[in-house]
């Protein structure tokens, strides 16, 4: 009876209630409420992150979408508006959506290797995160980019052994199943000096830190085959560039104008210059450089005074 008279609790109260239960239904449905609360006063951004996160955590496995199911006849109804809400909000003109396109229409002036190299920087700069998310349980795989990194930079010069093939593809499958796993979404977060913690399930924006990082490296593993074996290698994709700007940390942290977060700023300045570089006409050395000193890049703070962009490469073209 004097339940009738408790206060409703919000949103973001549920979403920490359910953390701490574990109660991955009633999470995703609060990211969901949130997303609608979002789209419906135009604050578009927060939109995107919090359906994006219901729809991840609907799709996570079979086991949650059938509990959420039995438990309310409406789930599936609210499953299916979630995913027609992000459809729309793909047709407006927002960071998320505007970045990769204007990547993939640069890409068209690359060649192959150019744009393999360009998505291999890109990658460097999510070593130094990796390496700290990799210590949140369930989330190991994020401390081995550097190892595979480092391999994929070499196999673009020599051969590779069977060992090393065989575990870049086990962090490649890895890489994938996060995003199926409890440990993606259960809340784990690391510091951030002078900044808000950041989530694992910050990684979720741009279709998915994670699974750009997959999908690089499963381009890359099937062009070791088809080059192993005499075959025509796959065509490489440029969607790993721009994934490394995380608007999803910072619009969850309370960011609202995107273009003007000195992080991401400083991020696209960046990727800007890998492109130059790319085209520039590089050497291997050139590369491992560049690659070597974004490895130790912090990619959550803007811009450093004594970070200096690596020299474009003046070396042959290869």
């Amino acid at each position: 009876m004097f339940g009738l008279f408790e206060k409703k609790k919000s949103p973001e109260d549920r979403v920490e209630e359910y953390l701490k239960k574990k109660d991955w239904d009633g999470l995703a449905r609060a990211y969901y409420d949130l997303g609608v609360a979002a789209m419906d006063q135009g604050k578009l951004n927060q939109a995107v992150l919090w359906l994006s996160r219901a729809d991840t955590i609907y799709s996570a496995s079979d086991s949650v979408y059938e509990h959420m199911s039995k438990r309310r006849l409406f789930h599936k109804e609210i499953v299916s508006d979630c995913s027609e809400r992000i459809g729309a909000l793909e047709k407006e003109s927002l960071l998320y959506h505007d970045f990769p396109a204007a990547v993939e229409e640069k890409a068209e002036e690359l060649s192959d290797l150019q744009i393999r190299v360009w998505g291999l920087l890109s990658m460097a700069r999510l070593v130094n995160l990796g390496e700290r998310l990799g210590k949140l349980p369930g989330c190991q795989v994020l401390g081995e980019l550097g190892w595979a990194l480092d391999v994929m930079l070499k196999s673009f010069q020599e051969g590779i052994t069977q060992e090393e093939y065989s575990r870049l593809l086990d962090i490649c499958n890895a890489l994938y199943e996060l995003g199926d796993s409890e440990a993606f979404y259960a809340g784990g977060e690391i510091q951030v000096p002078g900044g808000a913690p950041f989530q694992i399930f910050d990684f979720n924006g741009m279709m998915g830190v994670h699974l750009e990082l997959n999908g690089y490296l499963d381009s890359h593993l099937r062009l070791l085959g088809a080059l192993s074996q005499g075959q025509e290698p796959p065509e490489a994709e440029s969607s790993i560039v721009g994934c490394t700007l995380l608007p999803d940390y910072y619009v969850r942290t309370g960011e609202d104008e995107l273009e003007y977060v000195p992080q991401i700023k400083a991020e696209q300045g960046r990727i800007w210059s890998d492109f130059a570089f790319v085209c520039s006409g590089f050497t291997w050395n050139q590369v491992a450089q560049r690659v070597n000193q974004y490895k130790t890049l912090d990619i959550l703070r803007g811009q450093s005074e004594t970070e200096d962009a690596p020299e474009t490469g003046k070396g042959a073209a290869l």
